[in-house]
């Protein structure tokens, strides 16, 4: 069997968490099967990997009309395949055209639903609308759909109401815990980190759906001992890159300890902030897993996330951290319970360190990337 992964990310062109499932999976279902890879950007030179860019004559169209030539573009080159498996809209369409040219059944993966981030609209104008149907198109005719969380699975039947139940299987999202483990080599001190004073983290994009701004805010009222790692870069629009500058610079007028990183790290030092800090933050309002709260358990840190989509199944709350519950129609009190559960666990050395290992084991006992690709390479054998 020969499976073909449609993906806009790949290495090294990865950006979020679809990227990274998309490498790991592919990794580990090569030790089961044939898998090529049909990804977008530049072109790449590891073995079974075609990188397809966009069709010249669309160099100024909307950018999800480019997209989706893309499509076009990875349908055609993957006549050899037995199965296609797409990732996110951005995909969907050269699955699913693969599916209906080659008589192949046609997956997708859910990393996250388009209609349940409709601040995109604004963002992309028309291409929402077209991103919209690509992932509807793709989902609704798909042989089966693979939901990242239980919660995701929610989500897909209550999006896309025409899809079957039982053609929705979960497979959890999953970490490599022999990459992913307590690092050190310096970092801190070349942020200027002060080793002795407590340190809470967040790694991510500055997009709505990661709640920046609302992390920003509850950081005016962690306790003032508390310092902040923020590694977030790759913002969506000049809108919110604003709404962070103006934050960050708020916050650092009323106390130190801030460090902001714009640039993408390499995962070694992304590593080392895990370690290093005393409670990782995820103040998402919108995430269907969240592998960033994986890879920070792995590397042995407490967590303190939003209850949204599939968190609480990553997260084990008054175990391996505490979960802030996430109301839209009440930010101030979310932002002031975030804070409160940072200062709960970043100041209780003990409770964040046993917060810390119990994670580290649950990121190996249950997040395992060879048995994601074993029940992934199962759903495939059910359709050929």
């Amino acid at each position: 069997m020969k499976a073909g992964i449609f993906s806009k990310e790949y290495p090294p062109e990865v950006y979020g968490g679809a990227g990274v499932h998309v490498a790991e999976l592919t990794r580990f279902m090569r030790e089961l099967i044939d898998v090529d890879v049909h990804c977008m950007g530049a072109p790449r030179d590891e073995p079974g990997v075609y990188a397809h860019g966009i069709d010249p004559a669309l160099a100024e169209a909307n950018a999800a009309l480019q997209t989706l030539s893309t499509g076009l573009r990875m349908a055609h080159a993957a006549s050899s395949t037995d199965v296609a498996h797409s990732h996110t809209w951005y995909s969907g369409l050269g699955g699913h055209l693969a599916a209906r040219l080659y008589d192949i059944p046609h997956v997708v993966t859910a990393h996250s639903l388009e209609p349940h981030r409709p601040w995109k609209r604004d963002q992309l104008g028309g291409g929402y609308e077209v991103s919209s149907w690509s992932e509807k198109n793709s989902m609704e005719y798909a042989d089966a759909v693979i939901a990242v969380s239980s919660g995701m699975k929610e989500s897909i039947l209550d999006a896309y109401p025409r899809i079957d139940a039982e053609k929705v299987h979960v497979v959890l999202n999953g970490i490599d815990t022999e990459q992913w483990q307590p690092r050190d080599q310096g970092l801190l001190d070349t942020l200027g980190v002060d080793r002795n004073r407590p340190i809470a983290a967040f790694v991510g994009r500055i997009t709505r759906q990661k709640g920046v701004p609302h992390l920003l805010k509850a950081a005016s009222h962690f306790d003032p001992s508390i310092q902040l790692i923020l590694c977030a870069g790759a913002p969506d629009t000049p809108e919110i890159a604003q709404q962070t500058q103006e934050l960050v610079a708020a916050l650092r007028e009323e106390r130190d300890g801030i460090f902001w990183v714009e640039e993408m790290l390499p995962k070694d030092q992304v590593q080392e902030v895990y370690t290093a800090a005393d409670v990782f933050v995820c103040p998402s309002i919108y995430e269907p897993l969240g592998i960033v709260n994986l890879e920070a358990m792995a590397c042995e840190t407490a967590v303190v996330a939003s209850d949204v989509g599939g968190l609480p199944e990553v997260v084990r709350d008054g175990e391996t951290g505490t979960l802030v519950h996430y109301d839209e129609a009440d930010e101030a009190t979310f932002e002031a319970d975030l804070a409160e559960a940072v200062n709960a666990l970043a100041l209780d050395a003990a409770k964040s360190k046993a917060y810390g290992l119990a994670g580290r084991a649950r990121a190996v006992e249950s997040f395992s990337w060879s048995t994601i690709a074993a029940q992934t390479v199962d759903i495939y054998r059910s359709l050929v």
